[in-house]
């Protein structure tokens, strides 16, 4: 059996879009075992993966070196006998391990100076491989070979038993069409779009007789508090009440997700739900939706995509521009005509 251990990203979207490569993987050696060495927040994700066979916490905060406890962790590993590691965060940190761990064959992109932790380093040709999506695919290939194209969606399913005990654990009974709104974004405020404007799209649902489910970590409580109060407290407000395997439950009982870029973006598009994507600071060229069901809504403006956590110039146009009449006649065009009136 041929051992592969992943060393996976920090964040959930990145998770998912990781899934691809893992499919290429298993296409290449379907007998082979694939463990994925991650932050604990992404272990719900992950064991929703059929590819993966076991999710191994990663303990290290973001930008901690803790050298003493990545060589003990790195030695622990080595009993395991991986014959590759593949390292799909850039960080010299990220290398450190399968290192330690004396996997012969360590896979990643050159990055950080890490030539000598990594023996199979590769150099990333970035018009080459433009999504994110396709540069973790890449690593899944030998040296110099192309991915196969088109990759594959990443793609969640979920059984209507585990659909249905989230339901009654958070006391919902979905008897209209739902509307799943995701008004977070972990990554900072320059990635969300405001309150209002979730708000105003909110109450022109409720008219059409949706219910509006609010969903994200406990930090967004406050914008999801925002939004149903406007709304005369009309909304469903989980935010802080769900872990992601609730999440990923009431995301496919969605017939219209509105989101940020953000974790739950992806989720939603690994169900396949029809969904609105609404990109500020960020650019669905490196990190889209990858759904037929997704809409990205983007304005061409001269500053985004800056990738910065706050608006660096103040105005924060590149949201604020787009307005809930702009959201409100793509939804009609692209999403749920029949049901939006």
């Amino acid at each position: 059996m041929h051992k592969i251990l992943v060393i996976g990203p920090s964040w959930v979207g990145d998770t998912m879009l990781m899934q691809p490569m893992l499919v290429r993987l298993k296409q290449r050696r379907p007998d082979c075992r694939i463990d994925v060495l991650a932050p604990p927040w992404t272990a719900t994700l992950l064991r929703a993966m059929p590819e993966v066979h076991e999710a191994i916490n990663n303990p290290f905060p973001h930008g901690a070196l803790q050298l003493k406890q990545r060589y003990q962790l790195g030695k622990q590993l080595r009993a395991a006998q991986y014959d590759q590691a593949i390292v799909l965060p850039n960080s010299l940190k990220s290398a450190l391990v399968p290192f330690l761990a004396r996997i012969p064959l360590r896979t990643g992109f050159i990055g950080e100076t890490r030539y000598g932790l990594l023996n199979d380093a590769r150099k990333l040709d970035k018009t080459a491989l433009p999504l994110m999506v396709e540069r973790f695919a890449q690593l899944a290939e030998d040296p110099g070979k192309h991915i196969p194209r088109p990759l594959p969606h990443p793609q969640l399913k979920i059984s209507v038993a585990q659909r249905d005990a989230a339901l009654r654990k958070l006391g919902l009974t979905p008897e209209k069409p739902v509307a799943v709104f995701c008004p977070g974004a972990e990554y900072g405020p320059a990635k969300r779009w405001p309150a209002t404007y979730f708000a105003e799209i909110a109450q022109r649902l409720l008219q059409q007789n949706y219910a509006v489910w609010l969903i994200g970590s406990g930090k967004d409580k406050s914008v999801a508090e925002a939004i149903n109060q406007l709304t005369g407290d009309s909304c469903s407000d989980l935010c802080g009440s769900t872990d992601l395997a609730d999440a990923i439950a009431l995301l496919s009982c969605a017939q219209l997700v509105i989101s940020n870029d953000s974790g739950l973006m992806h989720l939603a598009a690994a169900l396949d739900r029809p969904m609105l994507a609404l990109f500020g600071s960020s650019s669905p060229q490196f990190t889209p939706p990858l759904s037929a069901q997704a809409h990205v809504i983007k304005l061409d403006i001269e500053c985004s995509p800056c990738f910065e956590r706050e608006c660096p110039l103040g105005h924060f146009n590149c949201m604020k521009q787009i307005t809930p009449d702009l959201v409100w006649s793509k939804l009609h065009s692209s999403l749920a005509p029949n049901k939006t009136g």
